[in-house]
């Protein structure tokens, strides 16, 4: 007697399924039709207002994503791929979130044939694999020692950026700084720390032509007493300390009892021997620049200043930590504990010059530096954010192929190469899977059709020519020039893309949509608040349908 209301219970409970599904693939669209016009050389710029009235205008799709604020879930969910992408390998932000909204769009038609999600998401595993194994076989390696050939991928990879129309000028900040800072482990490895030993010093004013790589570092900062201590200091011997040099203040509740005026006398004393008996211990390795993370007091300043040693004082401890790499010193907690080793005698010059209103202190021309600083001019504070945010993908594409020093066609060229090669494998794959791996396999277009729109030419047209080309598994190496919308050899256009980028892209969109698709039902967790005098705690709630629909998915 029960069985048909069985039946009937779960089929109702599937619809709601396919209903979330539904809902949770309108919103991760709706995230990629955003972004999708930020694609590519000829790309859109986007006008965000930020939450303090500021605004940012930019193509960059993770600076764009992290402004926006969306109510659904899944939208939340696909803004988290480009954060993961941006952290990672630093580029391939916007492919990515293009990439995962086509993989959902294409799964939408088999979740209403009632596939079940777990074939789908095995489907799209299996393609994942034999992706990689195509990029694996039309990669290219590269001497990361050849200057040209490097300034051609990280130009490549920028090209789709604001800042091209500088030509070069990025590409080459780029590759200066990350060849500074890197250091070889050993067995082939190389570790590249943009974040760390790489600072970028915006400075508005003088044009972005006069923007260089510093050899050594920048900070804003001036000598303590401008009037006694050198500004400019040939060849300095400079300490790094992360310690005060001032009479220690006294625990939360000190007392001192004074019984006569001499004892304040004997106080004073004491004090003044701390700090000379500090400065005597520093100024046995005859430095010409101390430097201090904490606070130097007027007597100190004093001492160092009567034999003629310049001091800095309150630097942030990433500064220091750069000096250190720069100059070759080391940071000592008490003065009492240096040692002649730990004496930085690698810069070339110290120097505090004035740029507009404010001073900035340099210490360059080091002999191997192992940090550096990036100083960018430019006409505007937007435009030199801009500039930032560009330099910063170029130098994680330039540290990427320092890292892994491969290379693939640009231009959607990889895509429609590793589509065509997963059309020809769906035919010999048996059972259900079949169709979703085909699918899966259309999904990867999606990159050289939006290359296509942005373009401005006849979508249609240039995708039939371009599958025609790519249909027999040759001309790897054919794809869409950005700018122009031609259909070009990528490797006479010196259109390329780091292998480690696109592999990245790959995994993060085909994972996270496997991972939308695998969920059923969205639970709110949140607590209501109560009315006084209900009764209990409120159940969970389970969201409908027409909850789902009714969700703002873009926001106002």
């Amino acid at each position: 007697m029960h069985a048909p209301v069985l039946v009937l219970r779960d089929s109702l409970k599937r619809e709601s399924g396919t209903k979330v599904h539904h809902a949770n693939i309108q919103a991760a669209k709706a995230v990629a039709d955003i972004i999708r016009t930020t694609l590519g050389p000829r790309s859109m710029l986007k006008m965000l207002l930020d939450a303090s009235g500021g605004i940012v205008v930019t193509n960059d799709g993770n600076a764009i994503l992290r402004e926006l604020d969306l109510a659904h879930p899944a939208a939340k969910s696909m803004i988290e791929l480009s954060r993961t992408q941006d952290e990672e390998v630093g580029d391939g932000t916007t492919s990515v979130i293009v990439l995962g909204g086509e993989m959902l769009h294409v799964a939408e038609a088999f979740i209403e044939k009632s596939y079940h999600p777990t074939v789908i998401c095995r489907a799209y595993s299996k393609a994942l694999e034999d992706a990689i194994a195509v990029l694996d076989k039309i990669a290219v390696s590269i001497d990361v020692n050849d200057r040209l050939a490097m300034l051609g991928l990280v130009k490549s990879c920028i090209g789709t950026k604001f800042t091209s129309q500088f030509g070069d000028l990025i590409a080459d900040l780029a590759i200066d700084a990350t060849s500074t800072v890197g250091v070889d482990l050993g067995q082939g490895l190389r570790e590249v720390d943009i974040k760390k030993y790489i600072k970028v010093e915006k400075v508005p004013g003088s044009q972005l032509e006069d923007s260089k790589v510093l050899k050594g570092v920048m900070f804003n900062k001036d000598v303590v007493a401008p009037g006694k201590m050198k500004r400019k200091i040939p060849n300095p011997r400079i300490i790094l300390l992360d310690c005060p040099v001032e009479y220690k203040k006294g625990e939360n509740q000190t007392n001192a009892e004074l019984v006569r005026e001499e004892d304040w006398e004997v106080l004073l004393k004491m004090e003044e021997e701390y700090i000379e008996n500090m400065c005597v211990q520093i100024l046995k390795f005859k430095p010409d620049l101390v430097i201090t993370e904490k606070g130097l007091s007027d007597l100190a300043c004093h001492y160092l200043s009567k034999a003629g040693v310049s001091a800095i004082r309150r630097l942030r401890k990433t500064d220091n930590n750069r000096i250190a790499k720069a100059c070759g010193a080391t940071i000592v907690n008490r003065p009492d504990e240096l040692q002649e080793s730990d004496v930085g005698t690698g810069a070339g010059l110290f120097e505090v010059k004035k740029i507009g209103d404010e001073f900035f202190a340099f210490i360059v021309d080091c002999k191997d530096p192992k940090a550096c600083t990036v100083l960018l001019r430019g006409a505007s504070k937007d435009l030199l954010n801009e500039v930032e945010r560009n330099l910063q993908d170029a130098m994680s594409v330039a540290r990427n192929i320092l890292k892994n020093p491969k290379l693939l066609p640009g231009g959607g060229a990889t895509e429609l190469t590793v589509s065509a090669a997963l059309k020809q494998k769906s035919s010999s794959i048996e059972g259900i899977e079949k169709w979703p791996y085909e699918a899966a396999a259309i999904a990867f277009e999606a990159i050289p059709r939006t290359l296509a729109q942005n373009c401005g030419v006849n979508v249609i047209r240039t995708m039939t020519a371009l599958q025609g080309k790519h249909a027999n598994g040759e001309n790897a190496w054919i794809g869409i020039d950005g700018n122009t919308g031609e259909i070009t050899d990528m490797k006479e256009r010196k259109i390329w893309d780091a292998y480690n980028v696109k592999a990245q892209t790959f995994k993060t969109a085909i994972e996270s949509a496997c991972m939308l698709l695998r969920i059923d039902d969205i639970v709110s967790g949140i607590k209501k608040k109560q009315a006084p005098g209900a009764q209990g705690p409120s159940k969970p709630k389970i969201e409908t349908e027409a909850d789902a629909d009714s969700e703002q998915i873009l926001p106002d």
